[in-house]
C-alpha cells in the first residue's frame, strides 16, 4: 500500500516525476504517464473513486479553461501546421492544439500525482520523516506541524464568532463597504485569539524539551526500507520508460525541440 511508504521517499518520488513532466511537450508522455497514475492510485490505495473524483473535478475545468486559453494564445514557436478551423480572428493550427492538449494533459498528471501524495500521507508522519530522513531542524519542523493543527481551531473559532454576531444582531454584509468592516470584526479577535494559543504553545513545546537540539531522540522512528526505494524506482524508472518509448515512436518533444531516432 502507498500509504505506508515513507512519506519522505513519497514526496521525492512525486517531485522528481513533476519536475521532468514539465519539460515534456508532447501529447504521449504525460497521457501514458496519467493513466498509471491513475492506475496505481486504485490499484495500491484504499481511496475511494467517489471521494478522488470529488477532489479531482474542480482542477479537471480549470486545466480545461487552461488548455483553451494555451490554444488560442499559442506562440509562434509552439504553433505551426495546418490551419484547423477558426474562432472569431484566430487561426487554430495544428500545433496549438497539440500544445493545449500536452499542457492540459501534464497539469491532470501534476493534479494526480498532488492528490496521491495527500491522500495516502499522514501530515504527523510526513513532519517526522522531514526530520529524520531529511535533517530538518526540529524546532521548524514543530512549527509547522503545530501551525497545520491550528486551521481546524481557527474555522471552529470563525463559526462561532459568526453565529455570536448574528445573535446580537448584526446582519450579512450587503456592499464592498460593508463587507471590510465585517472582515475587521471577524479578524480581530480570530488574531487575539491565535496569539494567545500560540503563546501557550510555544511554552507548552519549551517546557517539553522542543528547544531544536538536532540530536534528540524520536519516540516514534521512521526509516528507509527496501520497498520505499522500490516506490521511488516505480515513479521514475515508469516515466523514463514512457520518454524512451515516446522517443522511439517519433513522439518526443522536450522544451518545445522534437527529437526523432
Amino acid at each position: 500500500m502507498i500509504s505506508s511508504i515513507n512519506p519522505a521517499i513519497k514526496a521525492i518520488a512525486i517531485l522528481i516525476p513533476g519536475v521532468l513532466l514539465g519539460l515534456m511537450y508532447d501529447v504521449m508522455t504525460p497521457l501514458l504517464y496519467f493513466v498509471f497514475i491513475i492506475s496505481i492510485t486504485f490499484l495500491f490505495t484504499t481511496i475511494s473513486f467517489k471521494k478522488w473524483i470529488k477532489m479531482f473535478a474542480p482542477f479537471l475545468f480549470l486545466v480545461l479553461g487552461l488548455a483553451w486559453m494555451t490554444m488560442l494564445y499559442t506562440s509562434g514557436r509552439f504553433s505551426g501546421g495546418d490551419v484547423l478551423f477558426h474562432i472569431f480572428m484566430f487561426e487554430i493550427q495544428v500545433g496549438s492544439v497539440l500544445t493545449a492538449i500536452s499542457l492540459a494533459l501534464r497539469s491532470l498528471c501534476f493534479v494526480s500525482l498532488s492528490l496521491l501524495f495527500a491522500l495516502t500521507t499522514d501530515s504527523t508522519k510526513f513532519m517526522l520523516s522531514l526530520m529524520q530522513q531529511c535533517k530538518l531542524p526540529p524546532r521548524i519542523t514543530y512549527g509547522i506541524l503545530a501551525g497545520y493543527r491550528f486551521l481546524p481551531t481557527f474555522k471552529q473559532e470563525f463559526d462561532t464568532i459568526r453565529k455570536a454576531h448574528r445573535i446580537r444582531g448584526v446582519g450579512r454584509a450587503t456592499g464592498i463597504k460593508e463587507r471590510l468592516h465585517q472582515f475587521r470584526r471577524y479578524i480581530i479577535p480570530l488574531l487575539a485569539n491565535g496569539i494567545r494559543r500560540a503563546e501557550r504553545v510555544a511554552i507548552a513545546m519549551e517546557s517539553k524539551g522542543f528547544t531544536g537540539d538536532p540530536d534528540r531522540t524520536y519516540y516514534r522512528e521512521l526509516k528507509v526500507k527496501k520497498r520505499d526505494w522500490l516506490f521511488l524506482l516505480m515513479m521514475v524508472g515508469v516515466l523514463l520508460g514512457i520518454m524512451v518509448l515516446s522517443y522511439y515512436l517519433g513522439y518526443f518533444n522536450i522544451m518545445g525541440y522534437k527529437i526523432k531516432p
